[in-house]
Order: structure tokens, then C-alpha cells, then sequence
């Protein structure tokens, strides 16, 4: 089986090294604006099928396909990667000392079809005070990750609890991924 991921993402690529897949990676290109009324679970299956599909157009024909996106809800509202520091700070005020949801959807596209599945995990914050949500701020980190924040990261120091997949919030799920793989390949 020839895989592609269709993330430039290090930790996805590592997250799906650890299933011992051998893998190449492609970078599509596609908007990721959610549409007018769409959920958050709408939305995030829309993008890792989108990241699915086109990467098939930078792969071998006979390649499967792997998409995936991740996003942070809170109350109802996707939080995404901060736009710059005064973004950041208000999304890490907002998961202060409260719960929010991490979903993450896994496409596989192979020759004439695409499949998706969605995992959704909560994750309990402490309370932060100012001075840290600047500090952590200050290390860069935050900067390109949904919700302002990495869990594998110096993030992970502010996560009190998660009801769910540890690798999904990281950015791929890897019992689902593997599961998502064997079942599309076997078909």
C-alpha cells in the first residue's frame, strides 16, 4: 500500500510513524474558512476530506490518501491558531480554569472514494493567571497551534484532565487512524 500524508504537520507525521506505516508527505493547499452556519464537527470532517482529496493530486494515483485537521471548540466557538498575541491571550483566558472540546477528523481518500471519522476529546485547563498565559505566550509556542496551546508541549503543564484520545489532541487519533486505514485498505 502507498500512504501519503497530506499534512506538513512534524507531529501528525510522527504520531502516524508511530503506527509503523511507511509514508510520504505532500502539503495541499486549500481554504480553510468555515462556511456560513457550519458546526464545528462539520467543519473539521469538511477539512481533513478537503486535505484528503487534494492531496490525491500530489500523490501517486494508486496512493491512499491521509487528511486531518484539529480544532478547539469552546462554548460553541471554534478557536483556531491565534492571529497574533492579544488572540492568543484572549483563548487561553478563555480555557482558564474551564473544559473545552478537541476534535480532530481523519480522512483516508484511495481510488474512487473517502472516508472520515471524528474524535472529540475534553480537556480540563487550570486556572492560569495573567503572568503565565504572558509567559507562555512569550515561548512561541502558541503561536501556530489551534486554541493557542500544544498539549505535547509546554501547554501540557496547564491540562488538569482529558475524557478521551491523547494523541487526537496532539493531531491524530491513533487507534482510530489505524482502524480508518485497515478498514478502507481491506475493502
Amino acid at each position: 500500500m502507498k500512504l501519503c500524508l497530506a499534512s506538513s504537520s512534524p507531529r501528525r507525521q510522527a504520531l502516524l510513524a508511530q503506527l509503523g506505516y511507511r509514508f510520504s508527505v505532500v502539503a495541499p493547499d486549500i481554504d480553510e474558512t468555515p462556511r456560513p452556519a457550519e458546526t464545528p464537527e462539520a467543519y473539521v470532517a469538511r477539512m481533513a476530506r478537503e486535505k484528503a482529496e487534494a492531496g490525491r493530486a500530489l500523490c501517486e494515483p494508486d496512493s491512499w490518501v491521509l487528511g486531518s485537521d484539529t480544532i478547539v471548540v469552546q462554548d460553541g466557538q471554534l478557536l483556531g491558531k491565534p492571529a497574533d498575541q492579544a488572540d492568543g491571550l484572549a483563548m487561553l483566558r478563555a480555557l482558564s480554569g474551564r473544559s473545552h472540546r478537541v476534535m480532530t477528523a481523519v480522512a483516508l481518500a484511495g481510488p474512487g472514494r473517502c472516508r472520515d471519522t471524528l474524535v472529540s476529546t475534553k480537556v480540563i485547563f487550570c486556572p492560569l493567571s495573567e503572568t503565565q498565559m504572558l509567559d507562555y505566550w512569550r515561548t512561541g509556542e502558541p503561536a501556530d497551534k489551534a486554541g493557542g496551546y500544544g498539549i505535547q508541549g509546554l501547554g501540557g503543564n496547564f491540562v488538569r484532565a482529558i475524557e478521551g484520545s491523547y494523541s487526537a489532541v496532539v493531531g491524530l487519533p491513533l487507534v482510530e487512524t489505524r482502524e480508518l486505514i485497515e478498514q478502507m485498505t481491506a475493502e
